[in-house]
Formats: structure tokens, C-alpha cells, sequence
């Protein structure tokens, strides 16, 4: 008995392959784990990007793991941001290094029999944007805080809240917000220079993006509709 020709399709159809791209850091991690085994979960082929200082001094993998685990380099492979002389310079390198490396693996996929379709990122990451669409590669920014935390900052991105901040704020979907109730990153600013900076960063790009992806308890967030006029 001959199959049809929706038959022969299935059987030729490529399973998506989905590339993960988080921030180095374990309150960044564990969302994107969470939701690339929920993707594999789905049918999907999935591998998730680790520095290889982080490959090496965590057990991520198994072998009962559908997901797959690949690395790049930040620069600091025997001590990860600990190595570095200070956040400014493990940002950096992270930039720098990161690039490289995360081009060289995307490559390396690429001539492989089962190369990447999609990618999801971090914004953190903002030059891992770049380097997907050098690809040609379909593109999800993925947001690790709430969503109300993630409103809070790009109100502050786009200057659409007081800056210096010296009393109560007003942001569309959230409630008045005293001084105590905002990250210390925004008040005072000048607390980490450098975290404010990454922080802010993560909006520059994002445009090029195809998708956003907040990760967040939609009831909780539900109010918040600012950011998704980005």
C-alpha cells in the first residue's frame, strides 16, 4: 500500500530546533531550564548554552535529560564572574568572548544534520541578538523577571519616569511605588554602575527580536501592559 503525499511529508518533516541562550547567572538560568524541557516536553529538539565554567561545576546534564547542553566562553573558564577583577570586567568579556564564541557554536550547529532554527535569549545578552540574526536565524527575547519588575525598568529605559527618583512613582498598570519599592538599581543609581547599565541594555536591541517572552504568572501580571508596546 503506497502512503500519500501527507504521509511522505511527516516522515521528510524536520523536527523545530530550538537553541537557549540565557544570562550566566542561577536566577537567570533556572527560568530558561525550566521552560527549554518544557519546550523538548512538547516534541521539540532542544539545547540550552552554558559558559563552561558553569558546564564544569554544575551537574546540568543527564543521561535520562531530553534536553541537550552545549557552551561558550565568558572569558573566565576556571572561576566564572568570580575570576573577574570586577562586574565591569566580566561584562566585558562576556561581551567580547561571548560573541565570538557563541558564533563559532552556531556555526558549528549550522554544518551539522541537525542545525538550529530558532533562538531564544536573554536581552542581558544583547549582542547574542545580533550574532542570531547574522544567522538568519528566527529570534525570542526572553525576559527572566516578573513583569512588573521588567515595566519598572523600561519605564525607566524610555525616561517616562522621574529620574533622579526623590519620591512616590506612577507607572500605567502598577500601583503607586514608594522609593522602598523599587529595585535597588534604579534608587540610587549609582549604587552598581554596572548592573544599571546591563540592565538598561537589555531594551536597546530588542526590536530585532521576532518574539518577547516574559516569564511570569500571568494573574499576577496581568495589569501590566506597558512593555508590550516595545
Amino acid at each position: 500500500m503506497k502512503k500519500g503525499r501527507e504521509g511522505n511529508m511527516e516522515e521528510e518533516a524536520k523536527t523545530a530546533h530550538v537553541l537557549v541562550v540565557p544570562f550566566p547567572g542561577q536566577g537567570h538560568l533556572n527560568p530558561m531550564l525550566q521552560f527549554s524541557r518544557r519546550l523538548v516536553s512538547k516534541g521539540l529538539h532542544g539545547t540550552f548554552v552554558v559558559t563552561t565554567y558553569i558546564s564544569r561545576s554544575k551537574n546540568l546534564s543527564s543521561s535520562t535529560d531530553p534536553l541537550r547542553f552545549d557552551t561558550i566562553s565568558d572569558g573566565f573558564d576556571e572561576g566564572g564572574s568570580k575570576q573577574a577583577a570586577s562586574m565591569e570586567a566580566y561584562l566585558s568579556s562576556l561581551h567580547s568572548t561571548g560573541r565570538k564564541t557563541l558564533t563559532d557554536l552556531l556555526k558549528k550547529h549550522q554544518s551539522s544534520s541537525n542545525p538550529i532554527d530558532y533562538v531564544i535569549c536573554e536581552p542581558f545578552l544583547l549582542w547574542a541578538l545580533d550574532v542570531e540574526k547574522n544567522f538568519g536565524l528566527v529570534a525570542a527575547g526572553f525576559f527572566t523577571h516578573a513583569c512588573a519588575v521588567d515595566n519598572i525598568f523600561y519605564n525607566f529605559y524610555r525616561k517616562m519616569s522621574p529620574d533622579p527618583v526623590s519620591g512616590p512613582v506612577s507607572m500605567k498598570g502598577l500601583p503607586t511605588l514608594e522609593l522602598q519599592d523599587l529595585p535597588s538599581f534604579i534608587v540610587p543609581p549609582e549604587s552598581y554602575p554596572a548592573n544599571l547599565k546591563m540592565i538598561m541594555s537589555q531594551f536597546a536591541n530588542i526590536e530585532k527580536a521576532d518574539f518577547v517572552l516574559i516569564y511570569t504568572f500571568y494573574k499576577l501580571g496581568s495589569e501590566v501592559r506597558a512593555i508590550s508596546t516595545i
